[in-house]
């Protein structure tokens, strides 16, 4: 199947999430911090959340694909068991008996167990043990409670491990110890699972540091890429060559953030929600600045600015002007608003959106501005710092590319679905 995502708005047609599951019961006061999470949420709650915003998609006509069950699927196929498997048997920190252990547990699993594994990790006291099958001085020394292999609750954002650029996949390479096995999974998937044969990559794990959420497709032929806490300018610059060699853009535009956790991501700050309306944090709309990057004709990048961002964008998109909708009203509510994710909105369409229903002004603002707004309740899903954007990786939209040509101007916007 082929897959095509040009923008931040074209109508959605396939979205994958991660329902989350046994990984968030994982978390603990004593580990929620290194885990990335603010606050221990109820799991139960999460999941009918989390189910609310797949229907809230299906009744849209999109359709949803789980992370969960293309790796059950992914790990049917042998090479790409044995991949997943020997990345966490490569772990440090297992030494060699306690390792043998854990390769001769998951040889056991079928695939759908061993995926809940991966995802759910497991926990010492969950590994057998005995003089017939010791554990060694690593396992004896180990905590009952200490991983083994550890959980992911971060692969509910399914947006940071991959990221769809045209016919090309990103599958990111993660900042935070935490996280960086998740691109372990998404990789394997897009590598090894039948739908996904022959899909093109321009990114992969193990270069500089770059994550899904820092990457905004602005339009056909633009690409904006935040750089702070979890994006380097390294990881910027490599993207932006290969985006390049691989003919996906025209211009990256390389936006600095604050290298803060309430401003992790450039889509913490804005997101689209038209062809020429972007969803923006006040505090910032008028001090966020863009370099503007471009192929050079000798191979090499050129670079122009810094510029204002809202300047730099409407120039790259071929407008007279981009549109700001605020978050908020004043700046209390704005700040309490973008803190509950109030920016991070998920495009269904131009001037349809999904947005938590928490944030009640920023909801106001964007229906005063003619968006509609599906509201969805996101009380334990945004413990972990994400909102819709973050939460689901499009792998299939409705282009907007003119038909006489590559790039050009957005396409005039269609009427809500």
């Amino acid at each position: 199947m082929t897959h095509f995502v040009d923008s931040e708005v074209g109508r959605l047609g396939t979205v994958i999430l991660h329902r989350p599951g046994p990984e968030l019961a994982r978390l603990t006061p004593r580990n929620n911090d290194s885990l990335l999470f603010d606050a221990i949420p109820w799991v139960g709650r999460a999941q009918e959340e989390h189910d609310a915003f797949a229907t809230a998609l299906r009744e849209r006509g999109v359709e949803v694909l789980y992370i969960g069950t293309l790796l059950a699927e992914t790990l049917s196929v042998a090479d790409a068991r044995t991949e997943l498997t020997e990345r966490v048997l490569s772990d440090p920190r297992l030494g060699d008996t306690l390792r043998r252990r854990v390769a001769d547990h998951l040889t056991y699993l079928d695939p759908a167990a061993l995926a809940g594994v991966l995802v759910a990790g497991l926990a010492r006291e969950e590994l057998r043990v005995g003089w017939d099958r010791p554990g060694g001085l690593v396992h004896r020394l180990m905590d009952r409670h200490e991983f083994i292999i550890d959980p992911l609750p971060n692969l509910l954002f399914a947006r940071d491990s991959a990221t769809w650029i045209g016919d090309h996949v990103a599958v990111t390479s993660l900042a935070m110890p935490a996280r960086r096995r998740e691109t372990s999974l998404t990789n394997a998937i897009y590598r090894h699972h039948p739908r996904f044969g022959g899909t093109s990559f321009v990114y992969g794990p193990g270069l500089e540091h770059l994550e899904g959420g820092d990457v905004l497709l602005l339009a056909p032929g633009v690409v904006a890429v935040g750089v702070g806490e979890r994006t380097t300018p390294a990881g910027a610059e490599r993207l932006a060559r290969r985006v390049f060699e691989a003919g996906l853009a025209h211009t990256i535009l390389v936006v600095p953030i604050a290298q803060e956790r309430a401003t992790m991501h450039l889509d913490t700050v804005c997101t689209m929600v038209d062809v020429d309306a972007v969803l923006m944090y006040p505090n910032i709309a008028d001090t966020l600045s863009a370099y503007t990057v471009v192929a050079g004709a000798d191979g090499e990048l050129q670079l122009d600015g810094p510029a204002p961002f809202l300047r730099a964008a409407a120039d790259a998109m071929d407008l007279d002007l981009l549109r700001v909708i605020d978050t908020g009203l004043d700046p209390v509510t704005a700040e309490r608003e973008q803190w509950d994710d109030g920016n991070n909105t998920l495009a269904l369409a131009p001037r349809l959106c999904v947005a938590y229903e928490r944030n009640v002004e920023t909801n106001a603002q964007l229906e005063r501005a003619g968006i509609e707004v599906v509201r969805i309740t996101g009380a334990e899903l945004g413990s972990g710092r994400g909102g819709p954007r973050c939460m689901s990786c499009p792998i299939d939209r409705e282009s907007l590319r003119p038909p006489d040509g590559p790039w050009g101007p957005a396409a005039a916007p269609s009427a809500p679905a």
